[in-house]
């Protein structure tokens, strides 16, 4: 647990750097513009939608209870009909995005201790030494974990992309502070 004492500030900064970059990336930069479509006659689907009482949660459709189930002619029936998809229905109100900005502070913390906790195994020399390991870390998990969404969600590849690209940059900017504010090898 040193490690946390010896890297707490470049874990605070890096996780705080990366707050505004994917802030300026999401509201400055239109590269996300694109990532979502809208339904087609919205209001009579969120009308069906509120009157089957479809609380938070994620749902799949067709829903099946097994694998078994889904070699079933009714249910191979309802995959050929479609639509086939899953839906993440969030708590109704206005977005809370302060509560949002929190949560993902807090994840980006998460990433720079789990940066610094496995660059404490290893005596790092310099800063370039730093800014290698503690970005591969960090971008293995802010990049690394959005190709999931397309091979079992089916989340078009191009979002995917787009969001490995962020990953990428918050990534960078975990490094550079990294490597930056700390006397590596000093």
């Amino acid at each position: 647990m040193d490690f946390l004492f010896d890297l707490w500030i470049p874990i605070l900064a890096s996780a705080a750097a990366v707050i505004v970059v994917s802030s300026i990336v999401h509201l400055v930069l239109p590269i996300h513009k694109n990532d979502y479509a809208s339904l087609p006659d919205e209001e009579t689907i969120l009308a069906a939608l509120r009157d089957q009482q479809v609380g938070p949660g994620e749902y799949s459709f067709p829903f099946t209870e097994s694998m078994q189930e889904m070699q079933e002619p009714a249910t191979i029936e309802k995959y050929s009909r479609g639509p086939v998809g899953f839906l993440t229905v969030m708590p109704s109100g206005p977005p809370g995005i302060g509560k949002n900005l929190v949560i993902w502070f807090a994840y980006s913390i998460l990433i720079s201790v789990f940066a610094a906790y496995i660059t404490s195994f290893l005596a790092i020399n310099s800063p370039r030494e730093a800014f290698r390991l503690t970005g591969t870390v960090a971008v293995l998990a802010y990049a690394a974990t959005h190709i999931y969404n397309s091979i079992w969600k089916a989340q078009p590849w191009t979002t995917t992309l787009k969001n490995i690209f962020d990953g990428i940059l918050y990534g960078l900017v975990t490094a550079a502070i990294f490597a930056s504010l700390d006397n590596w090898g000093g």
